[in-house]
């Protein structure tokens, strides 16, 4: 036992180093070289230059934090999922959360040319885009959990939650078709997964919203390691199942919701980090995966950013197809692991 939480102090300790160094990393990283120490002049505020410093506060920290957020929610979400529906190949992805999402900000993104607000409405917009993807995600998120109540299947609630978010996907694609080429080109920018296309103003929503929705899966950590013996194990204990499924969610919908608003539909952290934080601190117990799967989300996110950026040269790639890429081969050796799915792991 002892040995174990060494093992696990080690590990949360090299997480937070490995963390803030790719934070950094991430600043540093640009299609503009900035030397180390003139980041480190902007960040302090002592003397750096001009453009340095608003290039590094107003852009590369912004991005940073929202890959920070990123990463931290879609796996918090991630871990919540697949613990509540008992099945390792949940997600806020493969669910049709985030598609959900997707649907209600293209409803609000696409009506804005119609609507006729502009860049003068900024704060309108935002709060917009936030509302609209709660909506999203809630409604789909809804409609799984009113049939997961008569449908014990796993596949089969898997399969609806593709099916559903197939939908929603054919439903942007209609909205796109029928769209002036201006809303059409943004909406495009925001689909591939844009980091570096939040702002500071923007950030003054994702963060505080982001860290509402972890702090209120960190307070269901207890009741997940109730609903890990199933539910009828949870009411003996005298959990209040209902209440903590509509708990949980509250908390996907605001962190997957909020998350997908600002920086697009990024998909495989949800469903990919929970796993990688299982092999690596071999533990179930969620005391120790929820910290886990957020610290590694965030890594995760990082490192799939600083990826994108291809460090030395001046193009950028959509940041979904790197976390596609790192997320398949996790996915495929779960599915690979797990042959036979069934209601317990």
């Amino acid at each position: 036992m002892a040995s174990g939480r060494s093992r696990n102090f080690f590990l949360f300790c090299l997480l937070g180093v490995l963390l803030a160094a790719f934070f950094l990393l991430d600043i540093w990283t640009g299609s503009v070289r900035i030397p180390m120490g003139q980041v480190f002049d902007a960040l302090t505020g002592r003397g750096a230059d001009p453009m340095v410093e608003t290039l590094v506060r107003t852009f590369r920290v912004p991005k940073a934090l929202a890959a920070l957020a990123a990463g931290t929610a879609l796996a918090a979400s991630g871990l919540q999922m697949q613990t509540l529906f008992r099945n390792p190949l949940a997600g806020p992805y493969i669910l049709g959360v985030s598609s959900g999402a997707s649907l209600g900000v293209s409803l609000f993104l696409l009506g804005i040319p119609v609507l006729g607000l502009g860049a003068g409405a900024e704060w309108l917009r935002n709060i917009g885009l936030t509302g609209a993807a709660w909506i999203g995600g809630a409604a789909i998120l809804g409609i799984i959990f009113v049939v997961s109540v008569r449908v014990r299947d796993i596949m089969a609630l898997l399969i609806l939650g593709m099916m559903i978010g197939s939908g929603a996907t054919a439903v942007v694609s209609i909205l796109q078709y029928l769209s002036p080429e201006g809303a059409l080109k943004s909406f495009m920018v925001w689909t591939m997964g844009n980091l570096g296309g939040v702002s500071v103003s923007q950030l003054k929503i994702l963060l505080p919203f982001t860290a509402a929705g972890l702090a209120l899966s960190v307070r269901l950590i207890k009741p997940l390691n109730l609903l890990l013996l199933g539910e009828a194990y949870a009411r003996t204990m005298g959990q209040h199942v209902r209440r903590v499924r509509m708990l949980i969610f509250c908390s996907t919908v605001l962190l997957a919701g909020t998350v997908t608003a600002f920086c697009g539909p990024i998909g495989f952290v949800g469903i990919a980090v929970p796993h990688m934080a299982r092999m690596l601190f071999r533990d179930a117990d969620h005391r120790v995966l929820m910290p886990a799967s957020i610290l590694i989300g965030g890594l995760v996110m990082l490192v799939c950013d600083v990826v994108s950026q291809l460090p030395g040269t001046e193009t950028v790639l959509p940041v979904n197809t790197v976390t596609a890429l790192v997320g398949i081969p996790v996915v495929v050796y779960v599915i690979l692991k797990n042959r036979k799915l069934t209601g317990s792991w």
